[in-house]
């Protein structure tokens, strides 16, 4: 499969927690058995000192450039759709079985400005709480690894 119909997942900073890195590695190793899947990390801002809204909009520049044109944007956003995880697994079946490839975004400690969510194709809820940047990386990855054994009808999924 090309690199251009890779699943890329862009997002603010390393987990700082040696256990949540090691358990995000793990599912995303995992979810790439599935997906042909690409992380970038970028270095995000310091949040120390600086307001919150300009923190956000240096970040979601940085993001905008880790973005290729032509994919459809998902942004992880508290405010977006829920899915259950077997909906997650078709959406995603069924936007890259259309040839369209998917960028995921997961913003930094202080989310992402209005304009990443408007331009978001789907704002995607990950939990109807406020999750720390590492853990909303977390669930995600472990979705994707879900999403996979669900795509192939895998027993993971119950």
């Amino acid at each position: 499969m090309s690199s251009g119909n890779r699943i890329l997942v862009v997002v603010i900073g390393r987990p700082s927690d040696p256990h949540l890195a090691g358990a995000i590695a793990d599912y995303e190793r995992r979810a790439a058995r599935y997906w042909p899947l690409q992380v970038r990390e970028l270095s995000g801002n310091r949040t120390r000192g600086g307001r919150p809204d300009e923190v956000r909009q240096r970040e979601w520049v940085q993001i905008e450039a880790a973005l290729p044109g032509s994919r459809e944007l998902w942004v992880c956003d508290q405010s977006g759709v829920s899915m259950t995880s077997e909906r997650f697994a078709a959406t995603i079946r069924s936007r890259r079985e259309s040839g369209r490839p998917i960028a995921l975004v997961v913003g930094g400690a202080f989310g992402l400005p209005d304009e990443g969510r408007r331009r978001a194709d789907l704002l995607l809820a990950l939990a109807p709480w406020t999750l720390p940047h590492e853990i909303a990386r977390l669930v995600l990855a472990e979705q994707l690894y879900r999403a996979g054994t669900i795509a192939r009808n895998e027993p993971y999924h119950k």
